[in-house]
């Protein structure tokens, strides 16, 4: 489909959409949090309050997956409705890969049906410039960082702000005063404190906690830059982790502020809100995924395909539609989010993606999914992944082929494919079809 045949199905399916009030739409992205960081995934020494009460006031899923185990692939699946089979970006191996003007994202599909559009954080899909720049893609407003090396420091001298260089004079020469994260925040709090009922928004707030500051881990030992540890400091525990612990907490009041916001303004009734991860937990900077059990029950973390990299938090919160303190286990990923926010705001999603619309899903009325999911992964070698059912197939970059039932070992700890051959060679079929090589993303040669 060309991008003009797809703008003219968007806009026939506006034209059916008239008359219905549009629901407003936030979706919040954090970077590198762990499915077992939050309270109501059982995390118990960090409080996260405020994203527990929206896991109650909506649904939580257990089996929502990530477009990738890192940054770039995975925003790039979450805004294309593509996975790494067949999207533009599939690492972060090659940042100056960016979305060109053909590939369509979320942003682009909401303002072709009236919404306005906001993005605050990290984007890492296009630099100032470039086709895939922000304010290229649909957003009206964005601001924040371009890249995931910008968006490694906490104090940056520089954001952007739409196609403007923003100075943060507070970071200038040896200062640290202006903590990206609370500065990204307040910009994206005035943005949607000037929205209004009637006119139906799309709010994207990417935060980059609690990634880490791989440049100062490395210098320090403690890259996870925060401006107090506070309610942490007096816990003997290493200054990395009370810093880990605090980042946390303070995206859960953030998170926390912005749905206050909502209900101050008597928005929230008519606002889906999404909260979920970009990967699973990560390890750098000093900090250890297992001080808190960042993964849970899962194995691996961020740069791995066993669950505790691609399997991620997910919650999905809509007064009255979705259904409230429930736990939903029915598998969707992330090139699910394309066509379930364009059949929310009544347009149509790009034909030929590999998503689906999941609205059912996430308000309990089905179980309907796709028949397999898959993922490849492109640095330090090649690895794959595919899921079907409760099989989960894994070739890693060695060549090496496993194979689990997550019904069954959730951990992945017992590899089957010696005893269950018959399911090697079907999964490992789906390794071919699911994808189509990429010119800039080859299969390495045997």
């Amino acid at each position: 489909m060309t991008r003009r045949e797809w703008l003219a199905g968007s806009v026939g399916a506006l034209g059916l959409a008239q008359g219905r009030s549009k629901p407003n739409v936030v979706f919040v992205l954090a970077d590198d949090l762990g499915i077992g960081d939050l309270g109501c995934y059982g995390q118990k020494e960090i409080a996260t309050p405020n994203i527990d009460a929206l896991g109650a006031a909506g649904t939580r899923f257990t089996s929502a997956y990530a477009g990738s185990t890192v940054c770039a692939p995975s925003r790039c699946a979450l805004m294309t409705g593509y996975h790494t089979g067949h999207g533009r970006v599939r690492g972060n191996g090659k940042n100056e890969l960016v979305l060109r003007k053909e590939d369509v994202v979320i942003p682009e599909v909401l303002k072709g049906a009236g919404y306005r559009t906001g993005m605050f954080g990290k984007w890492a899909l296009g630099a100032l410039g470039t086709a895939g720049y922000p304010t290229k893609k649909g957003w009206e407003e964005w601001f924040g960082f371009y890249s995931q090396t910008h968006a490694h420091k906490y104090y940056p001298e520089a954001l952007l702000h739409n196609d403007t260089l923003v100075e943060l004079v507070g970071n200038t020469g040896t200062r640290r005063r202006d903590y990206a994260p609370d500065v990204i925040h307040g910009q994206a709090m005035k943005w949607l404190d000037g929205q209004r009922a009637g006119q139906p928004f799309f709010l994207y707030y990417t935060s980059v906690i609690p990634h880490t500051n791989n440049e100062l881990g490395r210098d320090t030992g403690n890259g996870q830059e925060v401006p107090e540890d506070a309610p942490y400091g007096g816990k003997n525990w290493p200054q990395v982790e009370r810093n880990f612990a605090a980042m946390v907490s303070r995206l859960d009041r953030q998170v926390g502020q912005l749905v206050d916001k909502l209900k101050e303004k008597g928005l929230y009734e008519n606002t889906l809100i999404v909260f979920t991860s970009d990967n699973g937990a990560h390890e750098e900077g000093g900090h250890k995924h297992a001080f808190f059990d960042s993964n849970g029950p899962l194995k691996g973390i961020k740069r791995s395909l066993t669950e505790g990299g691609i399997r991620v938090p997910a919650i999905a919160a809509w007064a009255g539609r979705i259904p409230a303190g429930t736990v939903n286990d029915t598998p969707w990923a992330f090139w699910d989010v394309m066509p379930t926010l364009a059949g929310v705001a009544g347009a149509s999603a790009p034909k030929g993606i590999d998503g689906m619309d999941v609205m059912e899903v996430w308000r309990g009325k089905a179980k309907k999914t796709h028949p397999y999911y898959y993922w490849e992964f492109h640095e330090g070698g090649f690895a794959q992944a595919v899921r079907k059912g409760d099989w989960k197939c894994i070739r890693e970059k060695t060549g090496e082929v496993r194979l689990f039932d997550l019904s069954q070992d959730l951990g992945e700890q017992t590899d089957l494919a010696a005893r269950k051959p018959e399911v090697v060679r079907e999964l490992t079929g789906l390794f071919e079809k699911a994808r189509v090589e990429s010119a800039d993303w080859p299969r390495p040669k045997a």
